[in-house]
Order: structure tokens, then sequence, then C-alpha cells
């Protein structure tokens, strides 16, 4: 097929990353599938001629390095990127230790930088490229008890932000994917940790968030598998959105953010704009 494009995605061994390579491998793709655990992949992503499984742990330059030549050396190019690998370290930052806030940063933003930083010279190569970012609702409004995570995801952004304008003469394309709630496994034992209660005076509250936060599991009403159809049809676009915001609770969210900003922009906008000096 004339479209054809060759798909590499993080994260693919478990949650949205399974359904991302399963759908682009039934839109006739190839797919380079990849997580920390090779097995894991394999088994969740099923058998395909157009499949490679590769062992990829994003916080490693190394691997990425790897990981992206075997890609090249199997199907000759990358046309598009899912930077989709996750974690989350749920607490309120004076309980998060920092080795659990590095550990957050670790995955959410110098992975995806790592694995970026592999594969760009292959798109800029091909004067060609999508790189899709998996943000989230968090990415562009803040939460409590959401201090590590929200610090990994507005960092994504504006790094993403910034690198669109960095590489767009060569024909790369950036899109920033701001899911909702979805039903994407982040929230299982596997992807999520919580600080340590150590501090009284959030005692209260960490009972309540934590109560919460695992009753959520399996409760989420967005479905991975019509996201993974969307980047689908996202990737085909010519030029692709800047921006997709997946689910109707993340668009809430981030219309009262932006209905927010302009207020905040307006209500000082005299004294903002005398700034300069006097002549």
């Amino acid at each position: 097929m004339s479209n054809k494009k060759v798909w590499f995605i993080t994260g693919a061994g478990r949650g949205m990353g399974v359904d991302f390579a399963k759908a682009a491998l039934a839109s006739g793709h190839a797919v380079v599938a990849t997580g920390r655990d090779s097995l894991a992949v394999a088994k969740a992503v099923g058998a395909s001629g157009d499949l490679l499984v590769l062992k990829l742990d994003v916080t490693r330059r190394e691997d990425a390095e790897a990981a992206a030549k075997a890609a090249v050396d199997r199907f000759g190019r990358i046309d598009v990127l899912v930077n989709n690998a996750a974690n989350f370290y749920a607490g309120y930052f004076e309980e998060l230790t920092q080795a659990q806030i590095e550990s957050q940063l670790a995955t959410g933003l110098l992975g995806p930088m790592n694995v970026t930083r592999a594969i760009l010279p292959q798109m800029r190569k091909q004067r060609s490229g999508h790189i899709i970012a998996i943000s989230s609702a968090a990415g562009v409004v803040g939460f409590e008890f959401c201090t590590a995570y929200a610090a990994s995801k507005f960092g994504l952004e504006g790094w993403i932000e910034s690198l669109q304008g960095e590489i767009a003469p060569f024909g790369i394309n950036t899109t920033l994917v701001n899911p909702g709630f979805f039903r994407s496994q982040l929230l299982s034992e596997q992807s999520m940790a919580f600080a340590t209660p150590a501090i009284s005076d959030y005692a209260e509250r960490t009972e309540q968030q934590m109560a919460w936060w695992k009753s959520q599991e399996g409760q989420q009403p967005g479905n991975p598998a019509k996201l993974a159809q969307a980047l689908i049809k996202i990737a085909n676009e010519q030029p692709p959105p800047r921006r997709f915001i997946a689910g109707a609770d993340a668009l809430g969210l981030i219309e009262q953010k932006a209905a927010d900003l302009k207020a905040q922009a307006n209500a000082y906008s005299e004294l903002s704009t005398d700034m300069g000096y006097d002549v």
C-alpha cells in the first residue's frame, strides 16, 4: 500500500501502547513495538510479519539508540514516533522523595527526549516524519496530588512546542495528545506509586486522595481503542494537528484553562503593558 508507514511506539507492553500498536498493524502499517520487557510486548501485541519487537527502557539512551538502529535496519525508515511510555508518582509534593520525582521526570520527560534524539537523525535524512507525544490533561491543567506527574507533562509540552519550530524545516511534524481519563493501566500497580505519608498536616487529605485514585482503576470512561483509531486518523492528516485533545473530560478542562488564562491576562493588562522604560 502506498501510504504504508513505519510506526515506532514506546511503552507497548501494556495499556494504550498495545492498542496503538494493534491499530497501526490493522491499518496496514509496519510497527516497531518497544518496552522494557520485550517478551511482554510480543505477548500483548501478537504476531505479524510487519512487527518488530524490541527491548527499550526509555530512560537509557543506549537502549534508544540501539532500538532506532534496529528499526531502520529492518524497515529502512521511521515515519511515526509515538512517545507513549509513562509512569505516575502520586502524592503531595513535600511527601514525594527526590528519587520519586527524578524517576517521574526520567520516564515522562527525559525518556521521550532520549528516544526522539535517537530517531531524529533518520527523520532528518528522510526529510519527513511525525512525532506524537502522549501528554495528558495534566500537561495543561495542574492537579492536587499530581505535582510530579504534572511537572513531567508540562515539561513535555514546552519541549515539544519548542522542538516543532526547530524541525519543521526538515518536513517533520509534531502532535501533542492530551488524553483525559482513559482505561490505560496508568493507575495499575505496575505504573502508579504513591508517596509515603509522612506529614500530619496532609494526612487526612492523603488518605482521601489515595482511596479515590485506587478506586478509579478500571472505571475511567475513555476507551483506549478509540484513541488508537484517532491517532491513525491524525497521522494521515496533511499536515497533522499540532494538538489533539482526547476525551470530553479533557476538552472541558482545557477549555476552562483557556478561559482562566484569558481572564488572568486581562485582569492586570494595564499593569502588564506598562513595563517599558519611560521615554
